[in-house]
């Protein structure tokens, strides 16, 4: 068997995948299956993002190339296996982005994105009529994202505060009712959650993707505690062994530093 490139683009992609799972292909890639495999798609994924946050096109290039990569592995393995395969995937997306798009492929009209975004979930919801509105969210996704999606899925049957300033109300309620739980208990936990979970419906109010902001503020504060460190260590002096009111100090010349 020749492993040289006969072509390129996605069906090059393709016919190198089959040969890799060939019985006399690679032995790693043989032996894989879609269980084994879904821990590297989530992976690429964040990858892909970390990519694009970068603002590098040639590593979203590559990024977006492993994902592809994994769309038509499990697309492979399926194939063998006579399920379905890569051109099955595709035709069910062409198909679901025509249904969904009745604005664009049909007769409706939608004049916003949130039209859009309405439209969507209804036709959704027609899709699987009996499956429950919250059904089929990913409990695998990020806490903040499962959240955000559960809390626009009831939105859209009209389950919603009238204003930011109503969830404002919510998030100071559940704050008192955490304060009022002993630390470390289920009770905290479970308050916790209820603040978390009416933080992020004031994050979909104001327009904000919470997940997003919390990367945002992480990054942030690994910008200003690397600071810190820099500039203790210019002082001779280490972190560990430095009193709050030092470490307080440094933290707001590393703040003001990253403002100017």
């Amino acid at each position: 068997m020749t492993t040289d490139q006969h072509g390129r683009g996605f069906d090059e992609l393709v016919r190198i995948m089959a040969v890799l799972r060939a019985p006399d292909g690679c032995p790693w890639d043989r032996e894989q299956t879609h269980m084994s495999l879904r821990s590297h798609l989530v992976e690429e994924a964040y990858e892909t993002v970390a990519a694009i946050e970068s603002g590098d096109d040639a590593e979203i290039r590559d990024e977006l190339g492993d994902i592809l990569l994994q769309v038509v592995f499990h697309a492979q393995i399926a194939a063998e296996e006579g399920r379905f395969d890569v051109d099955d995937v595709a035709d069910a997306i062409v198909t679901k982005l025509r249904r969904r798009h009745p604005h664009i492929f049909a007769d409706a009209t939608c004049d916003t994105a949130e039209d859009v975004m309405v439209a969507w979930d209804e036709i959704k919801r027609t899709e699987k009529p009996d499956k429950g509105l919250l059904e089929g969210i990913a409990p695998t996704l990020p806490g903040l994202t499962y959240a955000e999606k559960i809390s626009r899925r009831a939105v859209s049957v009209g389950f919603e505060w009238e204003t930011v300033d109503d969830v404002w109300a919510k998030v100071h309620e559940e704050i008192d009712e955490l304060k009022a739980t002993e630390a470390g208990t289920p009770e905290a936990e479970d308050e916790l959650g209820d603040v978390l979970f009416s933080m992020v419906n004031v994050g979909r109010k104001m327009g904000i993707d919470p997940e997003q902001a919390l990367r945002s503020t992480c990054a942030k504060f690994i910008r200003r505690f690397t600071d810190m460190e820099r500039m203790a260590a210019e002082q001779g002096r280490d972190l560990a062994e430095m009193g709050m009111d030092d470490m307080e100090a440094l933290w707001r010349r590393a703040k003001e530093g990253e403002r100017a």
